[in-house]
């Protein structure tokens, strides 16, 4: 009886075996251009504009990455990026889950009225606000710095929407039993609080990161040297105007989208759990 019983739980029924080929099949369909990106980065320039396509190359080169690396600063232009994006990362995270923490879990005149205004400030698009930003960073003579580009960043309204959410599914008597304890407010909000919001911490930081990441067109105003570009606006300083080479645009690209992936590994175990926690909490 046990014996029918374990064998009709672990054989995979139809159902089973469409939902991992569909889910197979669409994770297969998102990597794809990654992987056309690896091959022709590798490819000879014979290869490369080749008509038959190939997606293993016959002779795998180096030549693109090492013509990239060297024709441009691309180390330079990582590093700066690492900074702005990291930087802006840490911000956000202790300023929004700050501000969720005091809107959800302490009683002060206002409060809704200040949570109505940020959630409101979703429909004001950043591109109102770029002309009375670039005065303010330029009146500071800040210009051509990465806190031009960290500190407008670090006012992202969604990162309070998301922390009250959890925020509001923390149970209050973990604050009132940390408060008969002795704890001060922010003893409760720092040792109780936030090692209880890690996944949506991990959630809200990858979303900061790769936001940052990829953003042009306000690093490309307020940084002007060649030396202080971001990697989205270096990029397209690299792109030749009369040859076209796809070899060296792979490469390129694919040294600015690794650091996403190695950032996504780290953090989707702690991903995983807030979406597992939100389903079940809400």
């Amino acid at each position: 009886m046990s014996t029918s019983i374990k064998s009709r739980f672990s054989r995979p029924t139809p159902k089973t075996i469409g939902l991992y080929v569909t889910l197979y099949g669409a994770a297969f369909l998102f990597v794809l251009p990654y992987l056309y990106m690896l091959s022709t980065s590798l490819k000879t320039e014979a290869f490369a504009f080749s008509e038959q396509p190939y997606w293993i190359p016959p002779e795998i080169t180096f030549q693109w990455y090492q013509a990239v690396l060297q024709g441009a600063p691309i180390l330079q232009w990582l590093l700066n990026t690492l900074v702005i994006a990291g930087a802006t990362t840490i911000i956000v995270v202790i300023i929004d889950s700050m501000i969720a923490f005091s809107l959800t879990k302490l009683d002060w005149p206002g409060k809704r009225i200040v949570f109505t205004v940020i959630i409101a400030s979703f429909m004001v698009p950043i591109y109102a606000n770029m002309v009375p930003l670039y005065t303010i960073i330029s009146d500071f003579g800040l210009l051509n710095s990465p806190l031009a580009v960290i500190l407008p960043f670090s006012a992202i309204p969604i990162g309070v929407f998301l922390f009250t959410q959890f925020f509001k599914d923390l149970p209050d008597s973990v604050i009132e039993a940390a408060k008969l304890d002795g704890f001060s407010t922010f003893q409760i909000y720092l040792r109780i609080v936030l090692p209880l919001m890690k996944p949506a911490i991990a959630a809200l930081s990858l979303y900061t990161f790769v936001y940052t990441w990829n953003q042009f067109l306000w690093p490309l105003i307020v940084l002007q040297g060649e030396t202080s570009f971001t990697l989205p606006v270096g990029i397209v300083t690299t792109q030749p105007t009369q040859v076209f080479q796809p070899g060296a645009e792979m490469a390129v690209t694919l040294i600015a989208a690794a650091p996403l992936f190695i950032v996504f590994l780290i953090l989707q175990e702690h991903l995983v759990n807030a979406v597992q926690m939100q389903g079940t909490t809400g």
